[in-house]
């Protein structure tokens, strides 16, 4: 297997607290990954580490072969998708559905000059039918239930074929059934053969689609637990995650949370 993310020791600081502390973590070309963690964990600056978008304070990080302070970064975050709500924020909200995402080929939101051939727009459409979105193709932005953003969102990050795809909450403000279809689309995305290798950010263990390998758990910026998801989330690492006594079922590859009836606060 080939390593797509090594931290070795990563710590970020930042004026009056560290937001990671001594983060060692790999990522195989193989695996799938959620991330894990309660608001102020440090999930966000991981994944800014892991996109190419910040330096580690101390510590290396190497990022698809190339080692951030080594390397062009512009040239390395052609290779990453991202989809999250910093990008949801700057797209026109006219902008069309199937623009949208094949505005991503010139690394642009808001298409406006650009010139688009043949093979880009049957490329958008392909990804548009495959993540169940091409009845879309020329509504607005703006018009989308926060489900069709967040897919979306997704396609868009698929457009440049990147071989490292950051999914940063995805299934944040999503009622029931957007939720349920959503992580059908991840599901099948994560077993498709040539996918790229996929990093999801989440609050909620009932947000992890079957089909993810492996899980990393952030408190305070440390890493309480990492490794195969199947042995790793438990009662007792999420516990210790998120500050208090929970129960945790698994119940066909999909997982559920709920505190203890008489639970303390776990340390």
């Amino acid at each position: 297997m080939t390593a797509v993310v090594e931290l070795d020791s990563v710590t970020v600081l930042r004026p009056g607290k560290a937001l990671l502390q001594d983060v060692s973590w790999t990522v195989e070309d193989s695996q799938r990954w959620v991330v894990l963690g309660a608001n102020g964990a440090g999930k966000s600056t991981l994944m800014q580490i892991v996109g190419a978008q910040m330096y580690p304070t101390t510590g290396t990080a190497t990022i698809l072969g190339e080692r951030l302070g080594e390397t062009e970064v512009f040239d390395l975050r052609t290779r990453i998708g991202h989809s999250g709500t910093a990008i949801a924020e700057r797209i026109p909200p006219r902008e069309t559905v199937e623009d949208c995402i094949v505005s991503a080929a010139h690394a642009v939101t808001g298409r406006w000059r650009e010139q688009y051939d043949a093979a880009d727009l049957e490329r958008a459409r392909q990804i548009m039918a495959e993540l169940r979105i091409g009845a879309l193709a020329h509504r607005t932005f703006g018009t989308l239930s926060e489900g069709e953003r967040k897919r979306t969102l997704i396609a868009r990050a698929l457009m440049t074929d990147p071989e490292l795809l950051l999914l940063d909450e995805p299934g944040a403000g999503l009622d029931l059934g957007a939720r349920e279809d959503l992580l059908m689309s991840l599901d099948m995305l994560s077993s498709a053969p040539g996918a790229p290798v996929l990093v999801m950010v989440s609050h909620h263990v009932e947000e992890i689609p079957a089909g993810f390998t492996h899980v990393l758990m952030l408190r305070d910026g440390k890493i309480i637990a990492h490794g195969p998801i199947e042995e790793t989330l438990t009662a007792q690492t999420l516990g210790r995650t998120f500050g208090m006594r929970l129960e945790l079922e698994l119940v066909d590859g999909r997982y559920t949370a709920r505190r203890s009836a008489f639970g303390h606060r776990a340390h």
